[in-house]
């Protein structure tokens, strides 16, 4: 019985896994409330069959609170994509999303995983820092902001192996 209450009122452990196409509307909600443009439930679902792409979800409990998307060809892969709900971004749980997706990734044989971001995205960048990701080049104006603002996206790589 003790057990049981302590389960009930204990917080629940973050866990990264593959998404599925139950998935999608949760995946494209998130990404919606996180970029100016966001990708729909459709997208979603395409991605979530395509071979070559991989997807993982970021669960709490029972509901879905981020996601990451790769892109993979022979032995490299782009990231297009990572968020974490609003209500739960600060805890370091992007970094084990992050961390976990490119392990997956490894294991896949990918050598080497590419990825852009806004320039003035700090925390991306830091994430993105942290887990070993390099500037490698900039693409000038890539971003439109609501406002009409172009912002560059720097071009970041990492070795996996």
């Amino acid at each position: 019985m003790m057990a049981w209450l302590s389960e009930l009122w204990s917080s629940p452990q973050a866990v990264v896994e593959p998404a599925t196409l139950r998935d999608a509307a949760a995946l494209s909600q998130i990404h919606g409330a996180s970029f100016h443009r966001g990708w729909g439930e459709s997208e979603f679902e395409t991605m979530l069959t395509e071979r070559n792409t991989m997807v993982h979800r970021l669960r709490l409990g029972r509901k879905t609170i981020g996601f990451s998307v790769s892109r993979m060809a022979a032995d490299e892969a782009e990231i297009l994509s990572i968020a974490v709900a609003e209500s739960h971004r600060g805890r370091g749980l992007s970094n084990n999303l992050l961390l976990t997706h490119l392990g997956h990734l490894a294991g896949r044989g990918i050598r080497t995983v590419f990825l852009e971001v806004e320039e003035n995205n700090q925390p991306a960048r830091r994430l993105y820092g942290r887990a070993g990701f390099g500037v490698v080049g900039r693409r000038e104006r890539y971003y439109r902001q609501s406002g009409g603002e172009a912002l560059d996206a720097l071009l970041m790589r990492r070795d996996l192996s």
